[in-house]
């Protein structure tokens, strides 16, 4: 039998070994429930985290100069802003400008133009990319995979100039479409000027141009699924549906949830640049949104304070927003966005 070794003062090395394994075994244990083994102080942080900062400063200070410091121009909601007088002499009027936007009928209009849209879009363009993630997620082979993913979140790099452009030739007055009609002998009709279709018109560009990037998100989700869970349901008897119903959407539905937060978040934000591009041919009627609203009513209507009160009103209800989904996120068990430490 071989005997136990030892240490030079008689201790055995097993007896000296088992309280080491066990605080080992501690820190692990610790560091499993992300519990701190021990709190360091800010200066100790700093310190040991000194490399990523400085690389994370320049970024760090880009965002403050072009996203917080001119936060505190917003200031302007609440006077009768001149440029020829600057926000230091042009006069206080208190929230009138906020009592005005809620009495104004071109801005509850616009109100009106872009909750309509942003549902629209919401019923009928964001489950699009996930059922494309499904069906190409089903092809077996790698670069039909990669050719049909190629081809179809190439739009989404195409400038809202050029969509509608392309648009223009294939769906207006003069259009390919109208051309095979007319030499058809049907009447030919125009899209891009019918205030009726717009808001099927600026969904299908939408869906167009961008379905195939947020296709991208739901494949890399689908990526990270164990292969095995598969093939155990298949043995089990599961066929095709059941298979994406208990595997394929469970480990969809985090990204989902977050990418829903998010569009709710940006739910007042529906293409400024897309619906501009059209105002003049369907009318302000049916294309003006809070953003455009803004636009002309600040930039070329010069009414400053005006427009900076609705754009105002726009980012707090969007914070809302998603405040208020996110925190629904967690009663379901979702992370969301965030989640509190």
């Amino acid at each position: 039998m071989t005997s136990e070794p030892t240490r030079p003062d008689g201790a055995s090395t097993s007896t000296v070994e088992a309280p080491r394994a066990g605080a080992r075994r501690r820190r692990r244990r610790g560091r499993a429930d992300g519990v701190p083994e021990q709190r360091l102080s800010l200066r100790q942080r700093l310190r040991r985290d000194r490399t990523l900062l400085i690389m994370v400063a320049p970024a760090l200070i880009l965002v403050l100069l072009f996203m917080y410091v001119p936060m505190a121009g917003n200031v302007v909601a609440w006077q009768e802003y001149s440029p020829y007088l600057g926000i230091g002499e042009s006069p206080w009027v208190g929230w009138h400008n906020f009592a005005r936007i809620f009495t104004d009928a071109a801005f509850l209009n616009a109100v009106k133009n872009t909750l309509l849209i942003t549902t629209f879009q919401l019923i009928f363009y964001f489950p699009i990319p996930i059922m494309l993630a499904l069906l190409l997620n089903s092809v077996f082979s790698p670069a039909i995979r990669t050719t049909i993913q190629s081809i179809v979140y190439l739009p989404h790099f195409f400038s809202w100039v050029l969509i509608v452009t392309i648009f223009q030739q294939i769906f207006g007055g003069a259009g390919l479409v109208n051309r095979i009609l007319t030499e058809n002998g049907f009447a030919p009709f125009d899209l891009m000027t019918d205030p009726n279709s717009f808001l099927v018109l600026v969904t299908s560009q939408a869906i167009w141009k961008d379905a195939g990037w947020g296709m991208i998100i739901f494949l890399a989700a689908l990526s990270t699924v164990d292969p095995a869970l598969y093939e155990a349901s298949v043995v089990d008897g599961a066929n095709r549906w059941r298979r994406i119903w208990h595997i394929t959407l469970p480990a969809l539905r985090p990204v989902i949830i977050l990418l829903l937060i998010l569009r709710l978040g940006d739910a007042l934000t529906v293409g400024f640049e897309q619906l501009i591009l059209q105002r003049g041919a369907v009318g302000a009627g049916v294309s003006e949104v809070i953003d455009t609203f803004v636009y002309y009513q600040g930039v070329v209507a010069g009414d400053w304070s005006f427009a900076a009160a609705a754009g105002l009103v726009k980012g707090l209800v969007s914070l809302a927003l998603v405040l208020g989904a996110n925190k629904l996120a967690h009663v379901f068990g979702e992370a969301g966005v965030y989640r509190r430490a």
